[in-house]
This record gives structure tokens, C-alpha cells and sequence, in this order.
């Protein structure tokens, strides 16, 4: 697979056939979230096609990912449930159109990941109560901001330029903006 701006952890499980994990992604382009962001893709003057989800067997322990100029990869093999596509196509499509509507993101640099996953991971609905219930996380009072802050460490890991406490500083030089842009949409899911 190609290098990767961003992947997701997968969640567990045994997988889906890579058919049957596109049968999910056709589901999943129906879905409101889904048709919102390629509306707002749309409108920011960045085309996603069907052929933009590909669902393919991953050697990576990852769900999936953005891939930037290919587009979003489902891994079929970490992926059990149609709710997880659903999910983890709704934070691509935020990396995506984060990408389309900066025009100069890089993804090599700390800060600018850092954003786009502060972003996906708030927006998308990732660290939504019950997913953190599921996920073995009880915090009752904030929970939401915990979850995106270890997440997006999570994620910034992968990346060279974010090693060690270059992660968490970047991370929080630019919280406030990122956390509090919720553009395409009106506000917080």
C-alpha cells in the first residue's frame, strides 16, 4: 500500500471478505454523514467519485486510510461491522476534504496532521460516548476531548516528523483551532 497520511486502528475482529467490504462501502455512500461530506467535497471543488473507496486486504494493522491523490482505502481484513466502514469513511472523507480545501497541507508536517486528526477524530463522531464505552474507556465527564487527544497521538506516531514530544507538542500548539473548526459542518456531531 501506498505511504499513508493517516490510518485508523482497527477494532478487532476477524474481517470481511474485500467484496463484502465493498458491498459495505456502497452501503455506506447512502448513509447521511457519507453524502454530506461528498456534497461539501463537491462544493469546495474536489470531485469524489465512487472509485474513490477501495476496499482491499491490508498487511498493516490498520482499518484503513486517507491516501492523498489515490484516495480511501477500507481494509476488509480489520473490518467486521457495517458501522465501522460508516465511520471510518466519514473520518477519511474529513482528512480528504481538509486536504482539498487547505490546498497546501502536508502531511510530513507535525502540525498540519495534527490538525486534520484533531478534526476527524471530533468530527466524525469517532469519540462519541458509547464507541469509547465500547472501546473499554468509562470516563463519564470528558470523555470527548480524552478520546481525541489519544487518538490523534495515536495516529501522529506513525509519522516521521512527529516523533517522541514533537507529537503531543504540535497537538496542543494547535488544539484550540482545530478543535473548535467545524467546517463543513455547523457545529460538533
Amino acid at each position: 500500500m501506498a505511504k499513508k497520511a493517516h490510518a485508523t486502528p482497527p477494532s478487532g475482529g476477524g474481517g470481511v471478505t474485500v467484496e463484502e467490504c465493498q458491498r459495505m462501502i456502497r452501503r455506506s455512500l447512502g448513509t447521511p454523514k457519507v453524502k454530506a461530506m461528498r456534497e461539501h467535497m463537491e462544493k469546495a471543488g474536489c470531485r469524489v467519485g465512487d472509485n474513490f473507496f477501495k476496499a482491499v486486504n491490508c498487511k498493516q494493522r490498520i482499518a484503513g486510510g486517507y491516501l492523498p491523490g489515490v484516495g480511501i482505502v477500507i481494509c476488509s481484513n480489520a473490518i467486521t461491522f457495517q458501522d465501522e466502514v460508516n465511520q471510518l469513511m466519514t473520518h477519511e472523507l474529513i482528512h480528504a476534504y481538509d486536504e482539498c480545501r487547505a490546498k497546501n497541507l502536508d502531511w510530513t508536517n507535525c502540525a498540519h496532521h495534527a490538525c486534520s486528526e484533531i478534526r476527524a477524530n471530533h468530527l466524525s463522531g469517532d469519540c462519541h460516548f458509547l464507541r469509547e464505552l465500547l472501546r473499554g474507556h468509562m470516563k463519564i465527564k470528558g470523555h470527548e476531548q480524552e478520546c481525541v487527544k489519544r487518538r490523534v497521538l495515536q495516529s501522529l506516531k506513525a509519522n516521521p516528523r512527529c516523533a517522541g514530544a514533537a507529537a503531543k507538542n504540535c497537538m496542543e500548539a494547535v488544539w484550540d483551532v482545530c478543535y473548535n473548526d467545524t467546517k463543513p459542518f455547523a457545529g460538533a456531531p
